[in-house]
């Protein structure tokens, strides 16, 4: 499909760090290509990390990607005990909830639902 989205690339100050992140919370599968960059499938979208100085943040302009849950209290539950920092607790919009978070490699990421949370 020409002109589509097809590959995402994030900066990671902590390659390692943000692989078994990713691994861990999410089940992504990597492929090392050297010790600077590992590619991953697994994710709806198929993309790598990088050895950076920086990760990436909206309140520096960078862009968001946003992942669906089916539960949104569960994935905070998770990603929380995996290392990341909430910056943006649960917050709703129309359509659905969200929180943002920060993984160990420094990017921000968000994760929304349009699932009510159970009671």
């Amino acid at each position: 499909m020409s002109e589509t989205i097809n590959y995402i690339e994030f900066g990671s100050t902590h390659l390692a760090a943000s692989r078994s992140f990713f691994e861990s919370a999410f089940g992504w599968r990597f492929t090392d290509y050297g010790a600077d960059y590992t590619a991953f499938d697994g994710a709806g979208l198929q993309g790598g990390l990088y050895r950076s100085e920086r990760g990436c943040r909206v309140e520096q302009g960078g862009a968001l990607v946003v992942l669906y849950s089916d539960d949104l209290e569960a994935s905070l539950e998770k990603v929380s005990s995996l290392g990341a920092q909430i910056c943006r607790p649960v917050f709703a919009f129309p359509g659905g909830r969200r929180f943002h978070f920060v993984e160990p490699g420094g990017n921000e990421l968000a994760i929304w639902s349009d699932k009510e949370p159970l009671v």
